[in-house]
């Protein structure tokens, strides 16, 4: 077992190569970008929202969508999405695992580009719409993609830079959506947001320190979510309490405080602890 120093305070800090070069592309290829579809965890709404791609994209229409939204905390989103809603925003609740969900995304950006259509139809052409997905790690962008494009073109996977370069791909009706990797921003002042982003996966986990981060995260449920807590963990207010109610012991009665934190990060990222939204 890992020995941990419980009196450390955790520093989460993750921006590999790939991201810089990501971001120097988005910000180069957004010349040809008619509507930006910003991929956010419904999860934390606010806390996948990236200040470095806000600033790329603010002079772009975008439709944000609220992604994984089956494990979100739907009362909470009824008072965070409606404030997206302005000006050549809009906003999308989905699941981008369910099937149809293309239809309304599609919808959504004709709207958003309307003036580029008009002005074309007035000379009786129907112009190509390019959008671009981009959002941080894990948010489900490739999923909802390939949701999009109505085959697999994007690989996917639950976890945090799978995707590593950016590609065009069509999905039908002249509309062109450019696929980016997830992107962080390259210096996490605010811990608390940090702290979030790796608890729902948006960091790489190698580079986070499990049982500090399963600490704060039960620390976060039990003052958000106190009766999830009860009802998944009945009477358990850290990792000890968690191994015992598990039974994860190493040998001779030593709780195995790393398999605790591993299942409590697991349990929560999958939604065993309920729907939540931690903004």
């Amino acid at each position: 077992m890992i020995k941990y120093n419980k009196g450390e305070n955790m520093k989460i800090n993750w921006f590999p190569g790939h991201m810089t070069k990501t971001l120097k592309d988005i910000q180069e290829k957004l010349k040809n970008v008619d509507v930006i579809i910003y991929v956010l965890d419904a999860r934390i709404p606010l806390s996948s929202l990236n200040p470095k791609l806000n600033s790329l994209a603010q002079n772009k229409p975008t439709l944000y969508v609220f992604n994984k939204s089956d494990m979100a905390d739907k009362e909470k989103l009824q008072n965070i999405c409606p404030k997206f809603k302005k000006d050549e925003c809009d906003y999308v609740v989905l699941n981008s695992t369910l099937s149809g969900v293309s239809k309304v995304i599609v919808s959504k950006v004709k709207v958003l580009a309307s003036a580029k259509i008009e002005k074309y139809r007035a000379k009786g052409i129907k112009p190509t719409i390019r959008c671009m997905v981009i959002g941080v790690p894990n948010s489900g962008k490739s999923t909802l993609v390939n949701n999009l494009c109505g085959k697999v073109k994007a690989v996917t996977g639950n976890r945090p830079g799978v995707t590593r370069v950016g590609q065009w791909l069509s999905i039908g009706d002249c509309i062109e959506i450019y696929d980016t990797p997830g992107t962080l921003y390259p210096n996490l002042q605010n811990q608390d947001i940090a702290k979030k982003l790796a608890l729902l996966g948006s960091i790489k986990d190698e580079v986070v320190d499990t049982f500090e981060l399963a600490q704060e995260g039960i620390k976060i449920m039990l003052k958000l979510y106190p009766e999830n807590m009860q009802q998944r963990f009945p009477n358990c207010v850290n990792l000890e309490d968690i191994a015992k109610h598990r039974g994860f012991y190493i040998s001779k009665g030593e709780l195995d405080i790393d398999r605790a934190s591993s299942a409590f990060i697991d349990d929560l990222r999958k939604g065993r602890i309920g729907n939540i939204t931690l903004d």
